[in-house]
């Protein structure tokens, strides 16, 4: 009988990790950071191919794995290691020769990346674990002696589903792709809608989770959508037709319905799209056509969230797996906001299960309660913005207010998203909103322009195809209330507003800053204001996430797996990419974490010769020990503000010259490129909900004295995602506590921890590893 491995010292661990279930965009990045940050922290890695069928048969299916063996992973779709179904292991005699072949291989921890099923597997697996060896023993296939070190498996779940239809997480590995492969569908769609004046009934996936169809609906601004979890009412086909009607009324050109495969009516009857097209094609006498998306769904290089949330769920994996003992409950990697999480396995399992049954059982309200809290504030978004004639929804007239609203900065993907939701729920709650149009200037200066002043009060038809359109449609600008305080507050009289919903950058917030400090001399600021953070720079206090980001992230992406993929064909080849964000690193780092940047440059910890030294001699080692593999090219990404310095071009310039003709260097500067064309579906949906909170928290103060309302320091407030929770912050106590005003940034920003993970993934040498003035390691 051939030896087993003797386990690895202290806590380290052989870590298996393999794919089941149905592949999702972003299982590649997942198993790229599992086996890096293994090799990182002294473990050995093995991939097993093809899922459970892998772990079953053994042999070649189960390979040790190197840092350059998951080289490229991250732009990749579906998963490179393979996925089955695998029936022998639903038997117990499959288990006992997966058991097996771990023992022989040394392996003792599983990584699991799959849905509700292939998780539900594991954790059988590891309750069965010591009966397993104990049967295998006594069948003599293994010693006693050989499965003594092998007594405990640890085992870590990852969900990775398209669907999101894991409870205790908001978002699942693939699930935004999905979405995004659904939405450019559909915005391609909507053009030869409007055309025709047709109507489109678009199925997307989901046989028990509506979440692709809630968040599509929400997304394009589709007119209805069918979801499991939450059926139309008994009246739908009226209901419906009546939704349909008044937007065609109203000079909507084009009708979108979303329907998920699994959709259903209150008695479980299935509603198909073909139900659908012949009430719209009989009843209003529209033409019709069906579209079901498909596997189209499923396909395609990973977004840019799918990249970030499966390399940190992946190297928080391999922490979980060092932090257990016997006793600790399997857990799975999960995200709360921006939170990530670990959680009880079973008990995630129980709940996902518990919303099947709950829909069986026609207990919708339980069904979505037992998803996450943001599916339930998404669905009511949904709902509060479609149709703004909702009388039960409508409030006294002595609560209606006159709410401003305006864009301050550089424009950002899912201004006009925020924009749109915010006029939809004003109109639905008896509001009246007002566009100022082109920032503070366009107020002061051209607000009785003839025939057409900058201060114009919004219909829902001004706003309704703006969910998808990218930039400001109301215009923006980077100037200050400062510039002329007394106009501006001469406008706010003038115009009767009774509150301020601003959105923008470090210029908005700023501006909110100034009406603040400016309240004692102006009575017309003492108003409720809220900021709703929006830039690409992710740059504002109070909040870890600023709208128009994701945006930046992608279209930054797409340019870099461009500039990767020329650099893989030259294969020695470096291009330094120069990015936007202002004095804040947070593109850089978060690109560079999704694109698997060889080394990020940030203002906050700035460029020296040393660093520079370090980099080039990594660079150097690497490209000496590359025997011409695939996926060979390069990228390092500086922000622009990183350094007065060393700009782009000086050091790609120094690569070149250190180089010494043993590979090249390129620089290249995307620009405003980064500021992106279309919205990502995170940050249409993220504007939605957060400007549909704005709004409602502007309404608390509906009534107040402006003696109330300036002594409650919560009247002027900036809104954010602060871990895993959506916050308000008082502008006051936030530009004190939080802000670094020089630099334009936040003091505490919470990406900073990332750029670890970014350095450790590369594998770029750590200081103290280095010479300090050659720059090679461990001299």
């Amino acid at each position: 009988m051939p030896p087993t491995p003797a386990p690895l010292p202290g806590k380290k661990r052989r870590i298996g990790v393999l794919t089941s279930g149905g592949d999702s965009p972003g299982m590649n990045g997942a198993v790229r950071a599992v086996v890096r940050m293994s090799l990182d922290q002294g473990c050995e890695s093995f991939a097993i191919y093809e899922g459970y069928e892998g772990l079953v048969r053994g042999g070649d299916l189960i390979k040790r794995m190197g840092r350059d063996d998951v080289r490229g992973y991250l732009s990749e779709g579906g998963t490179l290691i393979g996925t089955a179904r695998c029936m022998a292991f639903m038997e117990r005699a499959g288990r006992l020769q997966a058991a097996k072949n771990m023992v022989m291989t040394g392996i003792d921890a599983l990584v699991i990346i799959g849905g509700d099923g292939s998780l539900t597997g594991a954790d059988t697996f590891r309750r069965e674990w010591s009966g397993l060896l104990s049967e295998l023993a006594e069948n003599k296939e293994l010693t006693a002696d050989q499965t003594k070190p092998f007594q405990h498996l640890n085992i870590v779940g990852l969900v990775g589903s398209i669907d999101n239809d894991m409870s205790s997480t908001d978002a699942t590995i693939g699930c935004y792709s999905s979405l995004a492969r659904i939405c450019e569908a559909v915005d391609c769609i909507d053009a030869t809608a409007s055309s025709h004046q047709r109507a489109f009934v678009i199925e997307v996936m989901g046989r028990h989770c509506g979440w692709l169809a809630q968040m599509a609906a929400l997304s394009t601004g589709a007119d209805f959508a069918f979801l499991p979890e939450k059926p139309p009412n008994e009246n739908w086909k009226e209901e419906m037709c009546g939704i349909i009607s008044r937007h065609r009324k109203m000079g909507k050109r084009k009708t979108i319905v979303i329907v998920a495969e699994g959709a259903h009516d209150l008695s479980l009857n299935k509603v198909t799209p073909t139900h659908v097209k012949d009430l719209l094609s009989n009843t209003l006498k529209l033409d019709t056509r069906i579209t079901t998306l498909g596997h189209v769904q499923r396909g395609g290089s990973p977004c840019a969230y799918d990249r970030m949330l499966s390399t940190l769920q992946g190297c928080e994996a391999v922490k979980a797996v060092l932090d257990a003992t016997p006793e600790t409950p399997t857990p799975v990697i999960c995200v709360i906001e921006n939170k990530i999480v670990r959680k009880p396995l079973i008990k995630a399992v129980e709940d996902t299960h518990a919303v099947a049954k709950a829909i069986e059982a026609k207990d919708f309200d339980r069904a979505m309660k037992l998803r996450d809290a943001e599916f339930a504030e998404y669905h009511s978004a949904y709902i509060t913005t479609t149709a703004t004639d909702q009388p039960r929804m409508r409030l006294p007239k002595e609560k209606h207010m006159r709410i401003g609203i305006i864009h301050v900065g550089a424009p950002a993907g899912g201004m006009n998203a925020a924009t749109r939701a915010a006029v939809a729920y004003c109109l639905t709650r008896g509001h009246t909103p007002v566009a100022l149009h082109n920032g503070f200037p366009g107020l002061c200066r051209h607000h009785d322009d003839k025939p057409l002043g900058s201060v114009r009060e919004m219909s829902w038809s001004d706003v309704d195809g703006w969910v998808s359109k990218g930039g400001s449609e109301i215009g923006t600008n980077r100037a200050l209330p400062s510039d002329d305080m007394p106009k501006t507050a001469f406008c706010f009289e003038k115009y009767k507003l009774d509150a301020l919903f601003i959105i923008g950058g470090f210029e908005a917030f700023t501006a909110v800053s100034e009406l603040r400090k400016a309240r004692p001399e102006y009575p017309a600021f003492r108003i409720p204001i809220v900021l709703l953070p929006a830039t690409i720079s992710n740059n504002v206090p109070g909040t870890e996430y600023s709208v128009g980001s994701d945006t930046c992230l992608n279209a930054l992406l797409e340019y870099c797996d461009a500039i990767k993929q020329s650099a893989s064909a030259s294969r020695r080849r470096v291009f330094v990419v120069e990015t936007q964000g202002g004095k804040s690193g947070y593109i850089a780092t978060i690109a560079g974490l999704s694109i698997g940047a060889v080394a990020v440059y940030t203002p906050e910890e700035g460029i020296n010769i040393r660093m520079l030294s370090r980099d080039i001699e990594h660079l150097r080692s690497s490209f000496a020990k590359d025997q011409g593999q695939s996926r060979a090219g390069k990228l390092i990404l500086r922000n622009e503000h990183a350094s007065d310095t060393y700009t782009t071009e000086v050091i790609a310039n120094m690569i070149r010259e250190e180089a010494k003709g043993r590979f090249e260097s390129r620089f290249a500067i995307p620009g405003h490129v980064q500021q992106g064309g279309t919205p990502t579906p995170m940050d249409r949906v993220r504007a939605v909900r957060l400007a549909v909170k704005c709004i409602t928290f502007l309404e608390e103060f509906a009534g107040k004295s402006k003696g109330e309302i300036v002594a409650d320091p919560m009247s002027m407030s900036v809104i954010g995602i602060k871990g895993a929770s959506v916050v308000f912050g008082a502008m006051e106590k936030v530009e004190k506590e939080e802000t670094n005003w020089k630099e334009r940034r936040p003091k505490d920003e919470s990406w900073l921890q990332l750029k670890k993970i970014v350095d450790t993934l590369s594998g770029r040498p750590k200081p103290e590893e280095c010479c300090q003035t050659c720059g090679k390691r461990g001299t």
